[in-house]
């Protein structure tokens, strides 16, 4: 059990995580945990795999630039490759932020293109954690472009990136923070990051059986 701040107190119990506030900052510590009230904030996945981490919600990190002729082909739209930069940006910063380890792109997932971006459109990447492994994380990114006069905005990509954690030798990273699933939202692309970590590993496990 520790502090999150000075007013409230975090406890992590079997699949679950609580947070207790405080009543009386000046009190003892007995006098203070019993003047606390009892909140149930959220749900701790793979508690049992590794029951000593660290846990916390994922943000959704935001960044925005916009697009120049020189990113733009000969139609006027966003090349794919910087488009999928961008989107490689978004995702690194999301896993920074939660982990707050060095990080690697050690995968780009499924990405579906919908509609092209022009030339001075202004572009906007929200990106998230949205499952975690040993010291993996799948990160979801939505790109959006805006019309910058108009200000239409439209979703015109999605994307998902297997981003692992290393120390600062380049060698294997002690285990990420467990991902604390707060809303339905969360939840629903928690399941979405599970299938794309077990498409991962079956593709590796794949290609080891097939040298071996």
């Amino acid at each position: 059990m520790g502090w999150l701040d000075r007013k409230y107190v975090v406890g992590v119990h079997p699949g679950h995580f609580y947070l207790w506030k405080e009543h009386n900052p000046t009190a003892g510590d007995g006098a203070r945990m019993s003047a606390v009230r009892y909140l149930q904030v959220g749900v701790i996945m793979d508690n049992t795999t590794f029951p000593n981490r660290p846990a916390r919600a994922a943000n959704e990190e935001r960044m925005s630039e916009i697009i120049l002729p020189h990113q733009t082909n000969g139609y006027g739209t966003m090349f794919g490759g910087d488009v999928m930069a961008l989107m490689d940006k978004a995702a690194a910063i999301a896993a920074l932020r939660f982990c707050r380890l060095p990080i690697v792109t050690a995968s780009t997932e499924r990405i579906d293109f919908r509609t092209p971006i022009g030339q001075g459109e202004i572009v906007e990447a929200f990106s998230r954690v949205i499952y975690v492994g040993r010291s993996s994380m799948v990160v979801r990114v939505h790109l959006f472009a805006e019309h910058p006069l108009i200000g239409d905005r439209r979703l015109c990509t999605t994307g998902y990136f297997s981003m692992v954690a290393i120390n600062r030798e380049g060698g294997p990273a002690p285990v990420v923070p467990q991902l604390l699933l707060l809303d339905d939202d969360a939840h629903a692309e928690h399941a979405v990051g599970a299938e794309i970590h077990a498409a991962i590993a079956a593709r590796r496990n794949s290609r080891t059986t097939g040298r071996s």
